[in-house]
């Protein structure tokens, strides 16, 4: 289920925003290959998802520190929480080249709930390396 806007809200102008992870969200990091396969396994209920463009990188939005006990291969999912920083794109901006919403931030699409999330991930990383041990 995709949460409301928390008290934050995207750049609107033309400008990309460095923003701090662990206040109103943290991130979650995949490649852009293997990340559009978890967008199509999430389906509605994937929130918002920004797109490097440049580095074939995508981010998921989820509540501060949700995922802090995931034990997923750190080479394939990255968890950005307090310590790291995402650039954000203009609310507006939904299509590339460079950074750009590839899910449309929303009021109603905004934070990507962790357990549906990790169960995506969980299964595509079985589809493409095999299951875990």
């Amino acid at each position: 289920m995709r949460e409301a806007i928390a008290p934050w809200s995207p750049p609107q102008g033309n400008t990309v925003e460095l923003v701090a992870m662990g206040t109103s969200w943290d991130a979650v990091r995949v490649s852009a290959r293997f990340g559009r396969a978890v967008i199509d396994r999430l389906g509605d209920q994937c929130g918002a998802v920004i797109v490097d463009g440049y580095g074939s990188v995508l981010y998921w939005l989820i509540k501060p520190g949700s995922a802090d006990a995931w034990t997923l291969p750190s080479y394939i999912v990255g968890i950005l929480g307090s310590s790291a920083y995402v650039a954000v794109p203009p609310v507006r901006r939904t299509s590339g080249p460079g950074l750009h919403w590839d899910v449309p931030l929303t009021p109603l699409c905004y934070l990507t709930d962790t357990v549906l999330l990790h169960a995506a991930l969980a299964a595509e990383i079985a589809l493409v390396n095999g299951p875990r041990p």
